[in-house]
């Protein structure tokens, strides 16, 4: 994202620890019942792996002169003299990392001493990471984040692959509330043999990586994974749809585009939306290098009593979010000095502007 001669690296690894288990049932030998079992590597699931990996990887990092960001603990950065952009970045997921610098020199020196230190498979220049595909095109400084292959995944799984494409994702007939969920045990019975915590999860890990056009609704489906229906169950199959008919669609950074290192928000919300308890909803999204960086959608905590009260909550919800992301795009070598959010409430505005309230304030 930072230059047309950046590079990215993709890498998984693996740690060892010493974790001790009792002998499982039936393995107890007669005279060593007093023996436990030695773990040689941490196992996923185990409540002290991440702990324990987190701190042997910080650990070993800050020997080689790697800071971690204050704002995203898996951020791990080393100011570079010799460098064009200055900076070799490494970003952690679990035991999925990417590297990035300007300096391709950097990439293999940091490459040889992560090898050293941890069994490693070098997985080259970053193609695809978390299920997320990663295309490029160098000479016109564009970068795409698109999920295809994993939507195709999902829509076969749950027997959408040859749906019947919609435009939007979500019809404006479906008006969802707990009044649909089912109230009686055949009806339960019924619904319980259909996958929806697992279409709905499905499309969480797609909303949250690279598909913001479907937080809102799948925000509203989430709501009734305790106790769904039969309405519920084909407002999931409706945004299936809308994904078979928007399969390429992803993030697009182009280092070209007006004010390309300037991070812009947009928030906006809606008027008691929820059905069931009357709350508004908040939804923001920021913007950088032309495509979305942060968003979110969810349901406010308080029953606002009017539009502007509803806005003003989403502004100051998206405002924290501007705190954050400013401090972080700083630690990261693009600093803001000034992070424009537009919101579209007079009203919420002049609040904000002026902090009095009375009684004619609604």
């Amino acid at each position: 994202m930072h230059g047309r001669d950046g590079c990215s690296h993709g890498f998984s690894v693996w740690t060892t620890g010493l974790i001790f288990m009792r002998k499982p049932q039936g393995f107890v030998g007669k005279g060593k019942e007093h023996l436990v079992c030695k773990s040689l590597k941490s196992l996923y699931g185990l409540k002290q792996s991440p702990r324990q990996w987190n701190k042997r990887f910080y650990t070993y990092m800050r020997t080689l002169g790697f800071v971690q960001s204050e704002y995203d603990s898996c951020v791990y950065m080393k100011k570079v003299n010799n460098a064009v952009f200055g900076f070799i970045i490494l970003v952690l997921y679990v035991d999925d990392m990417l590297i990035f610098a300007k300096d391709m020199a950097e990439v293999i020196k940091l490459k040889a001493q992560l090898s050293s230190e941890f069994s490693m498979k070098d997985l080259g220049p970053a193609r695809r990471i978390l299920g997320m595909e990663i295309h490029r095109d160098r000479k016109k400084g564009k970068l795409w984040l698109t999920q295809s292959k994993y939507m195709k995944k999902v829509l076969a799984k749950f027997n959408m692959a040859s749906a019947k494409a919609v435009s939007t994702p979500l019809a404006a007939h479906f008006k969802l509330s707990a009044a649909l969920c089912p109230t009686d045990a055949i009806e339960k019975g019924l619904m319980s043999k259909i996958p929806y915590d697992s279409a709905v999860g499905s499309l969480m890990y797609l909303m949250v990586c690279t598909r913001p056009d479907i937080a809102h609704v799948v925000g509203v489906v989430s709501r009734y994974m305790v106790n769904p229906g039969k309405v519920h169950w084909e407002a999931v199959k409706w945004i299936l749809r809308y994904l078979h008919g928007t399969l390429e669609v992803g993030l697009l950074f182009d280092a070209h585009s007006n004010n390309a290192m300037s991070l812009v928000g947009y928030v906006d919300s809606d008027y008691g939306g929820d059905l069931d308890q009357r709350k508004s909803t908040t939804g923001y999204t920021f913007i950088l290098a032309g495509g979305c960086v942060s968003w979110r959608s969810m349901k406010q905590k308080c029953i606002s009593q009017s539009s502007t009260k509803a806005e003003y909550v989403a502004a100051a919800e998206a405002a924290k979010e501007t705190i954050w992301l400013g401090k972080l795009a700083h630690d990261l070598g693009i600093p803001q000095e000034l992070v424009d959010l537009h919101c579209d409430s007079n009203s919420a505005l002049h609040i904000a502007a002026n902090q009095v309230t009375h009684g004619r304030v609604k």
